[in-house]
């Protein structure tokens, strides 16, 4: 019986209802929480033949706002735990790789079951969009709740 769920989210929707149905299930267990935020690296200017592009600001600035979006969505975690009486920790990470952060927080944190959400897409879709559960799903030693 699992004793400590991670909750990955990016804040949207779809990531509320992972965490919605993760913080139900470990107060119907007794078990903690974590939420987990994964922040992608700066990506610093690029210039390809007289054209540049400038992914917002300086490295600075992109870490104040992602950090700023990481404590809005890890927010969302900790007051639906706290109105479900579970207990709660949160943790924002940065990687290149959404689903490698996610992982190495589960393993760190010893959680023993990863609740979140899916858009569902299959086929074509999947392939062009890529999808984060799908990665976690296909990596993970640990179980994986998928929420649609």
């Amino acid at each position: 019986m699992p004793r400590h769920i991670l909750i990955p989210t990016d804040g949207s929707k779809l990531a509320a209802k992972g965490v919605k149905a993760g913080v139900k299930l470990a107060q119907q267990l007794g078990a903690q929480v974590t939420g987990v935020y994964v922040i992608s690296p700066y990506v610093p200017v690029m210039q390809a033949d007289g054209a540049r592009f400038r992914p917002g600001g300086s490295p600075q600035e992109y870490k104040r706002l992602s950090e700023k979006a990481a404590k809005k969505a890890l927010a969302a975690v900790q007051i639906e735990a706290q109105t479900g009486g579970v207990p709660v920790s949160t943790q924002f990470i940065t990687a290149y790789r959404p689903w490698e952060g996610i992982l190495r927080v589960a393993r760190s944190r010893k959680c023993d079951l990863i609740s979140m959400g899916s858009h569902g897409r299959s086929g074509l879709g999947s392939l062009f969009l890529g999808s984060e559960t799908q990665r976690v799903l296909a990596n993970s030693k640990i179980p994986v709740l998928v929420i649609r």
